[in-house]
């Protein structure tokens, strides 16, 4: 079975770090920060965890910065969201699930044109 690594994208790290500074005063913070650390184990039990999106949903920034040709999406609580891309580590022995970013409801409905 090939080890399966999560590692943040600088967008990614930069929310997740947010969270991290924030979240001894405020209870939904904090529960943001709990379900992101959960996600992470379970995608590291289960690559396929998140619900895949569409290839042709896939937002260009991400398939022109990040070269992403698959994304799955984990809900978190407050409408909150992890996107993830599978890519393939630098041995075949290894899975990178490359978290593109966590936001919020409305900037994720930006992100993907939804009204």
């Amino acid at each position: 079975m090939k080890k399966v690594r999560v590692i943040f994208s600088p967008e990614a790290e930069e929310v997740y770090k947010h969270l991290n500074e924030i979240s001894s005063t405020s209870k939904i913070d904090r529960s943001i920060l709990t379900a992101i650390n959960k996600k992470v184990e379970l995608i590291k039990a289960n690559i396929h965890y998140g619900e895949p999106i569409a290839k042709k949903l896939i937002p260009d920034e991400y398939k022109i910065k990040y070269e992403a040709n698959n994304l799955f999406r984990v809900e978190l609580p407050n409408f909150w969201r992890m996107l993830y891309t599978l890519t393939e580590g630098e041995s075949q022995i290894e899975i990178i699930a490359f978290v593109l970013d966590v936001l919020n409801h409305k900037d994720y409905n930006k992100k993907f044109g939804y009204k």
